[in-house]
């Protein structure tokens, strides 16, 4: 697999996970509320913000029968037309919102829902595409988001092993050549329990790709969990407020939440660091309080060494403890007085 790059910032296991801070809904309507989730996700420390670019009647129809009707969950009660009517964000916000973020400094890209998002996306110089989990199997969306020839992150919540594979594929054959697939769960908000994150190592290795985790669950454990197990991205849903009522608040991080992710994710990937069976740097100090074999009892000159005058004790200045009864019954070179540090040139060949 292959490191990717966006926006200038390269990607991989050998790098600190990419932190992608998901505005989707939680704009609430508010173009100035979706400004300030941009500053707050520049503070936290996110790498980039990700948009959702779709209206109504790109994504569905409006259409009140029952194939159409939401029940349970979040959203019930609506049709699908009603809640993307009410959730998507303008396209006329696009432009603003990608000038907020170079002015801020944070990489912004977006999901496409259809051909004419991907073609604005363009038009606006998006550094990446994002596909969707829903729209995870919507080949030809695929193959006309790779003909950008841009870095494709996919998310494959509810997408089977041959759903996934028929997506990289697609991807990858249509001119991709920097793609991350994310393991997610699509529940809103899901369960860590059904997370499996098992699974990204394996599909890592099953389809040779970067992969990482879009992260729908309500903290920030399963995801710091994802980047021990080799996640390279993390996605997570951001909001001002959690109890702002909005379609997607409930199950996403407030700003210090965020700002705990992207440092503890950090300090993940840090720790996992590579196959070490070396002493550490901080180690070295510590050797000294090992245990090793030391005179307890003075000893006389031609004496025996017994477990009654040696023992294992700390420091660790003397013989290994291995060495013990290889020198019990030898003899002193010398007189040793307690406390003496037990090497080869006080014992007796």
């Amino acid at each position: 697999m292959k490191d990717i790059f966006i926006d200038g910032r390269q990607i991989g296991p050998k790098h600190p996970p990419y932190i992608i801070a998901e505005l989707s809904a939680n704009h609430n309507g508010d173009i100035n509320r979706a400004f300030k989730i941009i500053e707050e996700a520049k503070l936290s420390g996110a790498d980039a913000i990700k948009l959702q670019s779709y209206t109504a009647d790109t994504i569905t129809i409006d259409c009140d029968s029952e194939d159409f009707q939401i029940h349970g969950g979040l959203w019930s009660g609506q049709t699908l037309y009603q809640l993307y009517q009410k959730a998507h964000l303008p396209w006329e916000w696009h432009k603003p919102l990608f000038d907020k973020a170079k002015e801020l400094g944070i990489t912004i890209f977006s999901s496409p829902f259809d051909h004419t998002a991907v073609d604005m996306l363009e038009a606006l110089g998006a550094p990446a595409y994002k596909i969707a989990s829903f729209e995870a199997i919507d080949l030809p969306l695929i193959e006309y988001v790779a003909k950008t020839g841009k870095p494709m992150i996919i998310s494959t919540g509810m997408a089977s092993e041959e759903e996934i594979k028929e997506a990289i594929e697609a991807a990858q054959n249509a001119g991709c050549k920097q793609l991350v697939v994310l393991h997610c769960v699509s529940s809103y908000p899901a369960p860590a329990c059904e997370y499996n994150l098992a699974t990204i190592p394996d599909m890592a290795e099953r389809f040779g790709v970067l992969t990482g985790l879009s992260d729908h669950t309500i903290d920030n454990t399963t995801a710091i969990t994802a980047v021990a197990l080799g996640a390279s991205v993390i996605e997570k849903h951001v909001t001002l407020n959690r109890d702002g009522g909005g379609p997607d608040d409930s199950f996403s991080l407030e700003p210090k939440e965020l700002a705990q992710l992207c440092r503890d994710s950090k300090t993940a990937w840090s720790a996992k660091g590579n196959v070490n069976y070396e002493r550490t740097a901080s180690e070295q100090g510590n050797v000294s309080f090992r245990r090793s074999l030391y005179v307890v009892k003075d000893i006389k000159a031609g004496e025996k060494f017994t477990s009654e005058n040696v023992k294992s004790i700390r420091p660790g200045f003397g013989l290994a403890p291995k060495f013990l009864h290889k020198i019990i019954d030898k003899k002193a070179k010398k007189a040793l007085v307690r406390g003496t540090a037990l090497t080869l040139k006080y014992i007796e060949d």
